[in-house]
């Protein structure tokens, strides 16, 4: 099971494999044809009240971590999550934010390979 995460914005590319955009909004400037996306699940990103309360704060990383840690043991997109890693050998989850190491799918894709 090959788990990554890659930004929307740069290019796709054969190594990403099922590309799943994993926001609950669509990305800024972003058109549907240059993203390359095989499925969007919106529901697996974090809550609105979440996301907000967050704001990609890196000092609230970690708290955000365990919160959205907790809405993803009690969501049901979680499990289609799971079954299209399992369809596929690797899986890409694309995001739209720009750190690259303090953004939502990171911790997503630590939470499907814990």
């Amino acid at each position: 099971m090959g788990v990554q995460i890659k930004r929307v914005y740069e290019d796709a590319a054969n190594a990403d494999g099922f590309r799943v955009l994993v926001d609950r909004l669509w990305p800024r400037g972003v058109k549907k044809e240059a993203a390359q996306l095989d499925a969007w699940l919106k529901d697996v990103a974090p809550s609105p009240d979440l996301r907000t309360w967050w704001n990609h704060d890196p000092e609230r990383a970690d708290e955000f971590a365990t919160r959205y840690r907790s809405e993803l043991d009690d969501n049901d997109a979680v499990d289609e999550l799971r079954d299209m890693v399992s369809e596929h050998s690797t899986v890409t989850l694309v995001y739209g934010a720009k750190d690259p190491k303090v953004n939502h799918a990171r911790v997503l894709r630590d939470y499907l390979t814990d």
